[in-house]
């Protein structure tokens, strides 16, 4: 999938439902029948509103102070990719089969990725 000019909430409900299976007629919520999927261009995703600026990401060491937060602006310069991730990683199973899901989405901040031995189809969203 192409991410480009792309709203992250669109792009990433659509992704979560591949990786599930549910765009597949043997689909079995407790077994994992998704595909992989690869997402190019996440650099050049796009947030509505003042997401950019109020959006904050938190993360939490374990360790007493040890709170972090970014905001969503910020995160798309450093690590474009992670934007994408978390927001399909929110919409999937919080369990083992969640994880195994997660696994295969590959996201990559260009426009190439190291998966053409792999034929992958482009998908239109």
């Amino acid at each position: 999938m192409d991410a480009n000019g792309k709203t992250l909430g669109r792009l990433a409900t659509v992704v979560a439902s591949v990786l599930k299976g549910k765009t597949k007629p043997i689909y079995t919520k407790h077994v994992d029948t998704g595909d992989f999927v690869i997402v190019v261009n996440a650099e050049k995703i796009h947030l509505t509103g003042k997401k950019l600026d109020q959006k904050i990401y938190y993360s939490h060491s374990g360790f007493p102070g040890g709170l972090k937060s970014i905001t969503a602006g910020k995160l798309l310069k450093t690590k474009p990719e992670d934007v994408l991730k978390k927001a399909v990683e929110g919409m999937l199973p919080k369990t083992r089969l969640g994880k195994q899901m997660l696994g295969k989405l590959k996201v990559y901040a260009g426009d190439t990725h190291p998966h053409s031995a792999q034929q992958p189809v482009e998908m239109k969203l």
